[in-house]
């Protein structure tokens, strides 16, 4: 073989090589991007670099397979979907008690699981491997509730401003809780995605001057209709 013949060869099968590996990038790439989905985008962000990025969500995925995830059984999924409508109900009441319950309840179920509960940002990166499509929701919910709490813990007292922020935060925790669950954990006709406004102390105090007026009222003597009032005292 001549040497020109050679060379052109050589170039030949680098250039096969190059194309096998590009593909196997590509294809990889592809896998993340399906399996993560916003989450790739994200890290990608966060690094700065795209190869970095995939090496992470790779180094997440073979950590993911070492997991012992199981499902729940019928009665664990019928226990974690009662506590879910108590959370609810007492959202109406004490919204700040109701979400940081409502944490520890998604905590709880990721264990459940058999997701390791530590580190948040190791929880969270475990789970993004499965649940790459709540997950953003996750990371709101958690955002707000430590947000609450730090503001609880510098000021003393809840901050009724943020009520809405709660609100909104019980309904991203859900997102989470139904994924992990395999169900949503309260029937349609009290879905989370609607969480009733709490009770205000204005709404309260009306209520109760409400109900005292109409019990002062004094009770019809036995036999006598009660009166009606008359054209002119309309």
């Amino acid at each position: 073989m001549s040497p020109t013949a050679t060379i052109v060869l050589i170039v030949a099968v680098l250039l096969v090589l190059a194309a096998i590996v590009l593909g196997v990038r590509a294809a990889r790439r592809r896998r993340l991007q399906q399996t993560f989905g916003p989450e790739y985008d994200r890290v990608v962000a966060d690094t700065g670099n795209r190869t970095e990025a995939e090496r992470e969500l790779t180094e997440r995925t073979k950590r993911h397979a070492k997991l012992e995830l199981k499902p729940l059984s019928a009665e664990h999924r019928a226990t974690y979907a009662a506590a879910w409508e108590e959370v609810q109900i007492r959202f109406v009441d004490s919204p700040k008690e109701a979400v940081e319950t409502a944490d520890e309840l998604v905590t709880s179920l990721i264990g459940e699981r058999g997701y390791p509960t530590g580190d948040y940002d190791e929880r969270f990166a475990d789970l993004s491997v499965e649940h790459a499509t709540t997950l953003e929701h996750y990371r709101a919910a958690h955002e707000i509730s430590q947000r609450s709490k730090n503001n609880t813990s510098e000021s003393g007292e809840n901050d009724e401003t943020g009520t809405e922020d709660l609100r909104q935060a019980l309904v991203h925790y859900r997102a989470l809780f139904a994924d992990l669950l395999g169900e949503d954990p309260v029937s349609s006709a009290g879905s989370t995605a609607s969480v009733p406004a709490p009770r205000t102390a204005t709404e309260d105090v009306t209520t109760t001057a409400e109900d005292r007026s109409v019990s002062e009222q004094p009770a019809p003597e036995s036999g006598v209709a009660p009166s009606r009032p008359d054209a002119t005292s309309r």
